[in-house]
């Protein structure tokens, strides 16, 4: 189903187009560190195909969500959450609290814009089944 999401998602997706440009930026570091001559090139390697895989995914969800497709709501979601624990790692166990503080809000953040009254309303196709029957009533 494909309607005109509210600005809330539309705002949603432009942020977690930015977030998955990073992680695919993050992916070719890891190509350049390996070339660069990095000894365990397999992981380091294995690694920068799971991140282009996942964040390629997100792309394409964060633009078919900005276009007004409802199904790719979810990806987008799953994305945050996932990307919310690895700013929980980043800020507890790596021991960067700042930049685990500022991934976890930016995710936070993305998430109130998705789960807005609006936004609920938009995914769920709330509002426009009653729009259909106002203008049945209106003939």
């Amino acid at each position: 189903m494909t309607t005109a999401p509210p600005r809330s998602v539309r705002i949603a997706a432009a942020l977690t187009f930015l977030q998955c440009l990073g992680g695919i930026a993050l992916a070719v570091a890891l190509v350049v560190r390996v070339i660069g001559g990095a000894t365990p090139a397999g992981p380091i390697l294995g690694a920068a195909g799971v991140l282009v895989l996942w964040f390629g995914g997100a792309i394409f969800a964060s633009i078919m969500l900005f276009r007004g497709r409802h199904g790719a709501r979810t990806p987008v979601i799953v994305t945050q959450l996932l990307l919310l624990g690895c700013a929980w790692y980043a800020y507890g166990a790596s021991q960067q609290p700042l930049l685990g503080s500022l991934a976890g809000f930016y995710c936070v953040a993305v998430l109130v814009l998705l789960f807005t009254r609006e936004g609920r309303e938009w995914a769920l196709g709330l509002g426009e089944p009653a729009d259909l029957a106002e203008g049945d009533k209106a003939d």
